[in-house]
């Protein structure tokens, strides 16, 4: 038995379900994890189910391009990836073996999280994986590069703490966009860590006054010819669209600007797309599992118009 064994699941906008990788484009994981650490907003473990299960409508969009985009790129869901919430010592491993079996097979990852925390053995995968250096664009209400203010050293607020202090990225090539933790005004340093660091960060009162349009072209001519992991924590939206999710925090982007992004970046190289922190027990309605969903199909048009 290898080291990543798979639990029966559905499957994402209804693709096969399938370990073989060898004629895929583009492979969906899921990823059940948390670090249960917040006492009242435990549940992203429960985002991959949900989010698949809220999938299926969003597929039906598809209906009408001329041409089965899934089927073209060899969309397969392998499953979920056999974790134990909470258990830094036997998730990461699993969660980066899993990451790592898709890219050898030479396909693109799109896992659905599970919290901030399982970006961080999905960046040593790919760093593994990969000769040449890659860029991170990180949309979140949070930087995730918190530093000191946890009695954890691994927790789902310094995936990107960790990720510099790796080696696993270059924080120069790097982006965060849409921070705006409530305190941050207040803690200036909560953002300035990431920045010392040497991420750029973008927060929400920066990107009002800069508008969808100046973003992306931002991003285009920044990102051109690089290769990017796209993580998208699915609170940037603002909870009144995103309300079932790890850490909601008001003022962030609607749907239409966050799907005017995504589309915005079509023609950039994408080599993993990490959708994350889908808590279902506070999901209004499935809004959010939806609208994850969403994102995800528009990781497929990404791929689909991807650089290689």
């Amino acid at each position: 038995m290898d080291a990543m064994s798979v639990l029966p699941v559905g499957t994402l906008f209804g693709v096969p379900a399938s370990r073989d990788l060898s004629t895929s484009r583009l492979v969906v994981m899921g990823v059940p994890f948390d670090m249960g650490y917040h006492p009242t907003r435990i549940g992203a473990r429960s985002g991959p189910a949900h989010v698949r299960a809220h999938s299926a409508l969003v597929a039906e969009h598809l209906d009408g391009f001329g041409v089965n985009l899934l089927q073209k790129l060899g969309v397969v869901d392998m499953g979920d990836v056999d974790v134990l919430p909470g258990d830094v010592g036997k998730s990461f491993p699993a969660i980066q073996s899993g990451v790592s079996r898709i890219l050898a097979a030479g396909a693109v990852p799109l896992t659905l999280g599970g919290d901030g925390a399982v970006t961080l053995p999905q960046l040593r995968a790919l760093k593994q994986h990969r000769d040449d250096d890659f860029a991170v664009i990180h949309f979140d209400a949070h930087t995730d590069a918190y530093d000191g203010i946890y009695p954890y050293e691994y927790n789902n607020a310094n995936t990107f703490v960790h990720a510099v202090n790796e080696g696993l990225i270059d924080p120069a090539r790097s982006l965060h966009v849409g921070m705006r933790d409530t305190d941050y005004r207040g803690h200036p340093g909560i953002v300035g860590v990431a920045r010392d660091l040497g991420y750029e960060v973008i927060t929400m009162d920066e990107f009002q006054a800069m508008g969808v349009p100046a973003l992306v072209e931002r991003i285009r001519a920044r990102f051109a010819g690089i290769p990017v992991y796209l993580c998208w924590d699915m609170d940037v939206f603002d909870p009144s669209a995103a309300p079932g999710v790890v850490t909601p925090s008001w003022g962030g982007i609607s749907v239409r600007e966050g799907l005017s992004i995504l589309r915005g970046m079509r023609g950039l190289e994408f080599v993993a797309f990490d959708v994350n922190t889908v808590s279902p027990p506070h999901d209004q309605a499935g809004m959010t599992g939806s609208l994850a969903a969403q994102v995800a199909m528009e990781c497929v048009f990404l791929l689909d118009e991807s650089r290689r």
